[in-house]
Parts: structure tokens; C-alpha cells; sequence
């Protein structure tokens, strides 16, 4: 179909290639990049703006403490108690998310969560903090006791189960976006064949029910899923034995 682009080659970049090295695991997609840039330039000047706002007493101001608050319940809710460094992880994972889903809604600008190498460094950015306080938390020995739990031959079926957490909620994540994307490039395609097409999707609103579905809604369910998920393997991974015993 023409003006579809979405099996395009993207713009890559190997950096390591004056070494010898132009493996496509090593390879930068350009595109994603600037994306992801333009992602944090907005949250940057949203961050300055609320600041400001914060000074004052208006309904943006109530609407960003309701906004916040509600993720202090929900990390209340998970983790028993209230931990600042966790919540700050988990708000700050789902605003990047979401606004890297919703960048979309600015002409020419594509979501990085629509590409496959985002979403995996995203769930390893959450794999690795989970691990991280699942040590802390329980110690080393504890640690490495669970991948032999409940018999020593459970072991190789443990670490698949402990590493597959990344491939399950960086796919989903990669997948919705990639195939959101899709449709709404599909059916931008399809209207801008003629004018008439065109006239009727803005008057019908037709439009605006893609966009609002496919970036606006998906965009947010799907920054809290993967939000969810790492919130929850994170309580589990610090839950104490005697909660365990008690659950």
C-alpha cells in the first residue's frame, strides 16, 4: 500500500563497526533514538512547567498531587509498605512508557516502544532492579537457594522460569504498541487516498476514535500492565518468609 512504511528497513548505526564489529545486536536504530530524545525533551519541559505549577494553587496543581497519590496507594498496596526508592522506580518507569506511547500523537514522531530493542531494555532495566533488591532484601545465600527450590533438579526449569519474566512483559509491551502502530499507519493510508476519505474521517470522527483507542487508551493500559507486572514480581522478590508463610 503506498505511503506504508512499516516493513521500511530502519536507519541503523553500528558504532563498534571501526572495530570490526556490525552484528545487528550491537546495531542503533537512529530513528528510535531521536524518538526517544524528543520523549524526554517533552518530559523534561512538563517537569519544569509542573514545578512551577506546584507553587500555585490551581486545578492542574490537584490534578498532579492526585495523579502522584495514587501511585503512592497503589505502591502501598503491593509492597505492605511505603518505600520511596521503589515508588520513584515504578512512577518513573510508567510516565517514560507512557509518554512514549502517546509521542506518537505529534506529526512525523514514532512511539520507541514500537521498537523490540526499547522493550527489552525497559523489562532489563526492571529485571535487574527486582534482582537487585531481591538480594539486598533476602541475601545471596537465600538468593541463589531459591532456583533449587523445591528439589535440586527444579533448577534448570527455575532459571528459565526467573529469566523469561523479561521476554514475557517486554513482548507484550512491544507487541500492542508494534501492531497499534500498524493499524493506525494502515488506516492513515487508507483515508489520505483521496479527500473525500479524508472529510469523512474528520467529520465523522472517525478519526479521532483511532487515535484515541490505538494511542491514547492502549498506550496508557499498556504502560500500566508492564507498570503492574514490575510492581508485583518486585514485592514478591522482597517479600519476607514469614509474609510468604503467612500468605
Amino acid at each position: 500500500m503506498e505511503g506504508l512504511e512499516v516493513l521500511n528497513v530502519e536507519q541503523v548505526w553500528h558504532p563498534l563497526k571501526l572495530f570490526g564489529i556490525d552484528s545487528e545486536l550491537v546495531a542503533l536504530s537512529i530513528p528510535t533514538i531521536i524518538n526517544t530524545w524528543i520523549v524526554l525533551a517533552v518530559l523534561t519541559a512538563l517537569i519544569l512547567l509542573f514545578r512551577f505549577v506546584m507553587y500555585k494553587s490551581t486545578i492542574a496543581t490537584f490534578l498532579v498531587h492526585s495523579f502522584v497519590n495514587s501511585f503512592v496507594e497503589l505502591s502501598v498496596q503491593s509492597l505492605g509498605v511505603f518505600n520511596y526508592h521503589h515508588f520513584v522506580f515504578v512512577f518513573s518507569i510508567f510516565v517514560f512508557i507512557l509518554f512514549c506511547n502517546w509521542i506518537a500523537l505529534i506529526p512525523f514522531v514514532e512511539e520507541p516502544t514500537k521498537n523490540i530493542n526499547t522493550t527489552l531494555a525497559l523489562g532489563c532495566i526492571s529485571f535487574f532492579y527486582k534482582e537487585f533488591y531481591a538480594i539486598k532484601t533476602h541475601g545471596i545465600m537465600a538468593y541463589f537457594k531459591e532456583f533449587f527450590h523445591p528439589f535440586f533438579v527444579m533448577f534448570p526449569l527455575n532459571v528459565i522460569s526467573h529469566f523469561s519474566k523479561i521476554i514475557s512483559i517486554s513482548f507484550r509491551l512491544f507487541g500492542n504498541i508494534f501492531g497499534g502502530s500498524i493499524i493506525t499507519q494502515i488506516y492513515t493510508s487508507a483515508i489520505s487516498l483521496s479527500f473525500f476519505t479524508e472529510l469523512f474521517g474528520l467529520l465523522t470522527g472517525l478519526n479521532f476514535l483511532v487515535l484515541s483507542f490505538f494511542i491514547l487508551f492502549e498506550g496508557l493500559i499498556q504502560a500500566f500492565v508492564f507498570t503492574m507486572l514490575t510492581l508485583t514480581y518486585l514485592a514478591i522478590a522482597v517479600q519476607s518468609e514469614e509474609e510468604g508463610a503467612l500468605e
